[in-house]
């Protein structure tokens, strides 16, 4: 009997690059030995209600388009039992595609097709947010309001500069949030511009933010919180930081764990994966270790 496969396609992300190369990854699907389902995706969480209502039909769930399709698809399979959860494959045709790079797929469709129906399966951390989840990256404070306030037609035409464009904006005046934050113990109290949980090599398409041993499936997160510059040259000591011209900084803190909370007395806006993921006073933040097999090379 064939394996069945679910393939849920944004035809919106990348220019619609999917809309080129479809009959060629679906040859590719069902020469790997699968009978496939497509289903075009229609509104903002479509793919998350397709993944609950249908996995447990399938073999296996391919998704092709950015981050926020892949997060929708690993949000979707998260709400299931551990036990009922399928082997996900991604075909990344976003205009940054963080977390296909980290895991090394392909940029090339075709190339990522033959990946997403790959038996070698990555058993891949997810992260849990309050009561929903995140597949590379959970962030507040500057910039993170661009990816999802950016029009998609303008991200496909522009890619990175539509997220400097719209990001450069901001910089009139920064937004900062007095947070605490609870972590392996200790407890910090400081004012923020930025701060990101991550698990992932590359944020926003850009290598060396992330500082130290990074692992997908190690059972810890980065994480990097940036506080509140006072002048010139503390604003100057965070963009050597986070530019890779200064090994350490007393602005920056930078540590991993498995767990934190953060509380605020106002609601903060966070984004998960690049998307809206609500406003929030407390925050609690923890790995699930292995959650998720990803098929990869």
């Amino acid at each position: 009997m064939s394996k069945r496969l679910l393939f849920i396609a944004n035809p919106r992300s990348g220019k619609g690059q999917i809309k080129v190369h479809l009959a060629d990854i679906l040859d590719i699907m069902i020469k790997a030995g699968y009978q496939v389902s497509v289903h075009i995706t229609q509104a903002g969480g479509d793919a998350t209600v397709k993944t609950i209502e249908q996995a447990e039909n399938y073999d296996r769930i391919v998704c092709s388009g950015g981050d926020g399709t892949l997060d929708e698809v690993v949000t979707g399979m998260m709400q299931l039992p551990k036990e009922k959860r399928k082997p996900i494959g991604y075909i990344p045709a976003g205009s940054t595609n963080d977390f296909g790079n980290s895991l090394g797929i392909d940029k090339n469709m075709l190339n990522a097709a033959r990946i997403s129906v790959s038996e070698h399966l990555f058993p891949c951390d997810i992260g849990r947010f309050n009561s929903d989840s995140f597949v590379y990256v959970a962030a507040f404070g500057i910039f993170t309001e661009v990816s999802y306030a950016t029009p998609q037609d303008l991200k496909n035409v522009l890619g990175h500069a539509a997220y400097i464009i719209e990001g450069a904006k901001q910089l009139r005046d920064i937004p900062s949030f007095r947070m605490q934050v609870e972590y392996e113990g200790n407890v910090v109290y400081d004012e923020f511009i930025f701060g990101m949980i991550t698990n992932s090599k590359s944020v926003g398409g850009f290598q060396g933010i992330i500082r130290g041993d990074i692992g997908l499936n190690d059972g810890v997160f980065e994480v990097t919180l940036i506080k509140m510059p006072r002048n010139p040259i503390e604003l100057n000591e965070i963009l050597g930081f986070m530019s890779g011209l200064i090994p350490d900084s007393d602005m920056v803190y930078a540590f991993q764990t498995k767990e934190i909370k953060f509380t605020c007395n106002e609601q903060v806006p966070w984004t998960l994966d690049g998307e809206f993921g609500g406003n929030h006073d407390t925050v609690l933040i923890s790995d699930e270790n292995n959650a998720l097999e990803i098929a990869i090379e």
